[in-house]
């Protein structure tokens, strides 16, 4: 058998214990039949799963499959529609824990896997490269997931809240969404921040998170710019779309700027932003800066928490 073959059969041995399929029952479907189903996987030895918000979203019974086929009661610990994430709980025996890798890393044309249950096919492997980093996708709710990693994997309704894993069966994403009538655009939420996000969901169940109201994208630094303005930055963070009756419709900041810092904080990523945005104590009035076209234009803007749904 060849070396890349053998690469990802070791990376897939490594993750494909960990990995659940999710069958939702509400009270409006006929007894024991699935409402829905999904995937999601363990990732700590208590029994806490990975999944999407989506895939349990106004459940009335949650069951979770093993890879040994043993079907169990899932607890919902708590769920962010703004992510896309939930975290799941269950009491059993005969799994293994995925390792979480580190997304931070990812480079563009890196090659990934992604493992679920697509249409209720147990177990399903595909595998592509990583497109783009650091998307904002639109959420099912109509908000943006931020911090998303684009990839070619083949991904299909069911795949949701399985994983994404490097070759070294490292989870380094949430899949969670595709584009209808696309081919070849698979998003996955970048697994720096749903780490972030379940530490807040098993602590609190709750998320708290300061909102601008930008759909945002990394994009590198102009050198030239660079320089004559003494940045220190290699990427910010351009501003594609700013949403309607929201801080940042109520700042000078316009579609097309790149923020360069943030809370008097050097911005490189949207998990840098993310995570200042995760201070309760950031709801007054914060500096931001800017490039615009060539100059670097410094503004205030007053972020509000975004209401959990």
């Amino acid at each position: 058998m060849d070396s890349f073959s053998q690469m990802i059969i070791g990376a897939v041995a490594r993750v494909k214990n960990a990995v659940v399929k999710i069958d939702v029952y509400k009270k409006s479907s006929a007894p024991r039949r699935s409402a829905g189903s999904g995937s999601g996987f363990i990732f700590s030895s208590d029994g806490l799963i990975f999944t999407n918000h989506h895939v349990i979203d106004k459940a009335d019974k949650i069951m979770v499959s093993l890879m040994n086929e043993n079907e169990i009661d899932a607890q919902v610990v708590g769920k962010d529609p703004d992510t896309d994430l939930a975290i799941l709980k269950i009491n059993s025996e005969g799994y293994s824990v995925a390792k979480l890798g580190d997304a931070e890393s990812l480079q563009i044309g890196q090659f990934v896997i992604a493992i679920g249950n697509p249409l209720g096919y147990q177990h399903t492997v595909t595998t592509g490269v990583v497109s783009a980093l650091g998307r904002s996708l639109p959420s099912q709710r109509g908000g943006l997931v931020d911090n998303v990693i684009q990839t070619d994997v083949a991904l299909n309704p069911g795949n949701s809240g399985g994983p994404l894993i490097d070759t070294e069966g490292m989870v380094i994403g949430v899949n969670t969404a595709i584009i209808q009538g696309a081919q070849g655009l698979s998003f996955s939420v970048n697994i720096t921040t749903a780490k972030e996000i379940a530490e807040q969901l098993i602590q609190t169940g709750r998320v708290f998170k300061g909102y601008l109201g930008f759909a945002l994208q990394e994009v590198p630094l102009n050198a030239k710019v660079k320089q004559h303005h003494h940045l220190p930055n290699q990427k910010g963070l351009f501003i594609s779309r700013i949403n309607p009756a929201s801080p940042g419709s109520r700042s000078q900041i316009k579609e097309g700027d790149i923020v360069v810092s943030f809370n008097g904080r050097e911005i490189n990523t949207i998990h840098q932003l993310f995570k200042e945005l995760t201070r309760k104590e950031i709801l007054t009035m914060t500096d931001i800066s800017v490039i615009r076209h060539t100059e670097l234009l410094h503004f205030v803007i007053v972020p509000i928490e975004k209401p959990n749904v």
